[in-house]
């Protein structure tokens, strides 16, 4: 799925995704500064029921939410220099865990992502939309959700 949509669209998928997600999801947001990747994530949230305000971990790395259906580990890569720095957060636990793992600036990470994770690319269109694209990577991308119904 490659569209431009609104950020009302956009948030509508991400809470789908949420309302879908399956343990050991791994989300993985790409984009420029300020497309909406923290606002990815806060819907995504809402759909894991999850109450507590989610923000940007920038200089926590990694923050915890665990009030929802599953656990979210929301990542944020945006200040590593290395990849391989991703270890040093507790990386492999969180993306084998039983919870959902979104990793923002997922880019950065590399050779280090899983073999299988769902994608989320968001670039500039315009004020009030953005390119989004959604791919399944790996053999299990598909099997980390149902996919019916995604779409603006």
């Amino acid at each position: 799925m490659n569209k431009i949509c609104t950020f009302a669209e956009i948030n509508e998928i991400a809470e789908k995704i949420g309302s879908r997600a399956k343990p050991g999801a791994v989300i993985v947001l790409t984009g420029e500064l300020g497309t909406g990747k923290t606002s990815f994530t806060k819907a995504l949230a809402k759909g894991l029921g999850i109450s507590a305000t989610v923000k940007s971990p920038t200089f926590n790395y990694v923050l915890e939410y665990f009030d929802g259906r599953l656990p979210l580990y929301h990542f944020d890569l945006y200040r590593i220099s290395d990849p391989g720095e991703i270890y040093e957060l507790g990386y492999e636990e969180y993306v084998r865990g039983e919870g959902v793992a979104v990793i923002e600036w997922g880019d950065l990470a590399g050779k280090e992502l899983p073999e299988s994770y769902i994608l989320v690319q968001l670039d500039y269109a315009g004020e009030e939309t953005r390119k989004f694209s959604l791919t399944f990577v790996g053999e299990k991308g598909e099997e980390m959700m149902d996919d019916a119904g995604l779409g603006c």
